[in-house]
Order: C-alpha cells, then structure tokens, then sequence
C-alpha cells in the first residue's frame, strides 16, 4: 500500500505521456499507468515481506535490517528489467542537505540507506535515532569540505538554451520551420564558447536539415571560438538515434543515447500490441554504442547524456576521469506541468555530488540549470518559459570514491548492515 500510494503520487506523470501526449484512450492510459505502479511497488512490498519474515528481536538491529532491504529494493529496481530507478530514497537528501557529502562516498544508494537507517532509529529507538542523526549530519557538513576533485584549465562560458516547444508542436510539419528559426535566433542572439540545445531540439535527421541552416549554427558558435552541441536524430530507415551533435571550432562529433526509455524509446519484445494504441513518434530508436567517448569541445572534454540516462550514476562515471564537465540534454515535454521537472534536477544535483563535477543542463521547458560540483544549483530558468541561461563553468579533474568504485562501497554496507541485523544478540540474566 506505501508503495502504490508513493509510485502513484511520484511517477503520475507517466499517464501525461501516454494519454495527453502519446494519443492513447484516457481509460487504457490510466490502467497502464496504474499497473506500472503496481509493478515498482512489488520492490518496497519484497522488503516489507523480508523484514517481517526474518525480524530481529532486538530494535536497533530492526533498524539496521530495515535500512539494508528498503536500500537493496532500491539498488535492485535501479538495474532490473533495464532499471527504473526514478524515486530512490535518497534523492531526498539533494544539495544542500548535509547528508549530501556522503554521495562522493557511497553514492545516491548509500544516502538511501542512511537516511532509512535514520528514520527507522527515530522510530524504535529515539535517543539513539538523535545520536546517529547528529552524527551524520556533522560527517555529511565535513565530508562537504573535502576537495574531491579540483578545477582545472580557465572558465569558459556557456549558454543552455530552453526552447519551450509546445510538445503537441514538437513534431508538426507546420512548425518545423518556426522550431528551426526559434533556435537559430536563440543562438545568434547569445553568445558563449559553449551552446548547448536540448534533447531532440530540432526533430529530424541532422543529415536531411538545410545544409544553410547547419553552417549558420556552425558559424554562429565559431564567431565566438566556440562549439555548439545539438540534440537531434541520427541514421535513417530501421536504425535512427537520439543524438546530440558538436558543430563550430571542433571536429563533427556525434554521442547517441545508449540507454533508451522502455515503451518511450524502445519496445520490449513482447509489446508491440500496446504502441498500437499510441502515437509516440520515434518509438523505437535503436540503442547507441557503450562507452562513448565524451565530446571534445572548446578545448574541454564533455560527458554528454541525454534525458533519462542521467538517472543511473554507475554509467554517467563511465566516462570518468577523462570528462571534466558534465551536460544533460532534456526534453521532459512529455510529462506536461509534473513533478518530472523538478525530480530530473534532483536527479542531476546527485550526479554532480557523485562525481565532483558541473552538471550542465539543457532541457526543453525546464528545469535547465547550471549544478556545481557540490551539487548546489547555481542558476535555474523557470521552468515552461523561453529563455537561455548563461553562465562561467570549470572543468574538474580528480576522481571522487563512488566515481572510482561505484556502487562497491554501497554495496559492502548493506551486506553489513545485513549480517548484523541477523546476528543472535545475547541477552543478560
């Protein structure tokens, strides 16, 4: 029940996508929201069973139990099936919480199980709860001082350009024209070494735009001893991508999304009677290679992902130590006036704490915003306007723990917090 009621308040966006913008009956999109719902909250209904199961008598050993399960279902819904790790518990605990310096450590998993652990001490046992609360917020404030990562090389500034295209527009032919003038005005009219447009921005494929159109944002970037990066498609008959592009000073340099958005972007096998209810447009991209090397741009190197993949750490750290900066490209339309907007900055603030590196974040209708690497937002344009936010940013070199092992450290502590839970506790006579 806490999970249906938690899924459905938090991803209810997911019926703005299949109904609003994808076309489909407002009754079956309604159901298929449901039913996913109910899928995600079979991962809290597995740790409730398990603690139930195998409680411990002891109440501080309840909360350690309790902690480990409600963060492993988490770990778990993060990689299974492809993995929908959306909500994790310890996106709570975003810049500026205190507890957000342990994400250089054990990442946005570990922060799940310490601020579970927390509320589950408070529960049974209060005093030692306050302890141990205290405690980490004092060690999350100084782990907040360490310097991970240091900046390198001078700032260079950017410019993250937010369209807001009506996404019932997006992919009209009569305003194709008008999305191709929007942007290209939107980059003359601001300037930077670095331009950065959303996801999908221009919704065509890059080799069949006007080949005007292509040199006047090439030239519009090297006016200014720049590059601009470009969200578009790739390919053509049965293979196309969703790519994002590099034009101006720089060598042509292309990154496509690897891990695509099921049902949105790809469809599982076994699914293709469901998008025959929808009108998804470009429903079914073809996945990009792993291990994309991040764009060389500006005399930096940039880890560029796109929408969606910024959700899974483990893969944004891929393209590390190489990469010193860190772009997003969005295109968060789908969800219509929704919680998505605000959770993908949260997403994105994680990232960045993660990794000790600036998240840079171009989006559509919002949230675009500048993420220190500290994960603090440093400036965000309101979201469904038009606008373009500039800003100076650093690169980072220098590798965080969790950017070095990952989950690892996480993972160590849970299985710990697990074998002690289970541990007979002898009691005195």
């Amino acid at each position: 029940s806490f999970g249906l009621g938690f899924f459905l308040t938090g991803v209810s966006w997911v019926y703005v996508s299949l109904s609003v913008f994808g076309g489909m009956p407002w009754w079956l999109a309604g159901v298929a929201a449901f039913l996913f719902c109910c899928v995600l909250a079979l991962f809290p209904m597995l740790a409730g069973w398990a603690f139930k199961r195998w409680q411990p008598e002891s109440l501080w050993q309840q909360a350690l139990y309790f902690a480990a399960l409600i963060a492993a279902v988490d770990w778990l819904r993060s990689w299974i099936f492809t993995g929908f790790p959306w909500l994790t518990v310890g996106y709570s605990q975003a810049a500026p919480s205190p507890l957000a310096g342990f994400a250089a450590l054990l990442g946005v998993h570990g922060l799940s199980l310490l601020v579970t652990l927390s509320g589950a001490l408070l529960l049974t046992c209060w005093r030692l709860g306050l302890f141990v609360v205290a405690t980490l917020a004092i060690g999350g404030f100084g782990l907040q001082q360490v310097d991970w990562t240091t900046p390198v090389g001078e700032p260079i500034s950017v410019a993250l350009v937010q369209g807001n295209v009506p996404q019932e527009m997006k992919f009209r032919p009569e305003a194709f024209i008008r999305t191709l003038d929007l942007y290209r005005e939107l980059v003359e009219q601001n300037p930077a070494q670095l331009i950065i447009l959303p996801e999908t921005a221009i919704p065509a494929f890059f080799d069949q735009l006007p080949a005007h159109y292509i040199e006047a944002l090439k030239s519009a970037a090297q006016r200014h001893g720049g590059d601009l990066i470009l969200g578009t498609l790739t390919g053509g008959g049965e293979r196309y991508f969703n790519s994002a592009i590099s034009l101006g000073q720089s060598p042509l340099q292309v990154y496509s999304k690897n891990h695509l958005v099921p049902f949105g972007e790809t469809i599982p096998p076994g699914f293709s009677w469901f998008m025959k209810f929808a009108s998804i447009p470009m429903s079914s991209f073809s996945q990009g290679p792993e291990n994309q090397p991040p764009l060389a741009v500006v005399g930096q190197r940039v880890a560029v992902n796109i929408c969606y993949e910024d959700v899974f750490g483990e893969e944004i750290i891929a393209a590390l130590p190489a990469a010193g900066i860190l772009a997003n490209l969005s295109n968060t339309a789908w969800f219509g006036r929704s919680l998505a907007q605000p959770q993908h900055l949260q997403i994105a603030q994680m990232r960045a704490s993660e990794t000790g590196r600036q998240m840079l974040r171009a989006t559509n209708t919002g949230m675009t915003a500048v993420v220190g690497a500290d994960g603090v937002v440093q400036a965000a344009l309101p979201a469904f306007t038009q606008g373009v936010l500039k800003a100076e940013v650093r690169a980072y070199e220098g590798m965080t723990p969790y950017a070095s092992f990952g989950n690892l450290g996480f993972l160590l502590l849970t299985i710990g917090f697990l074998v002690i839970g289970r541990l007979p506790v002898r009691r005195i006579r």
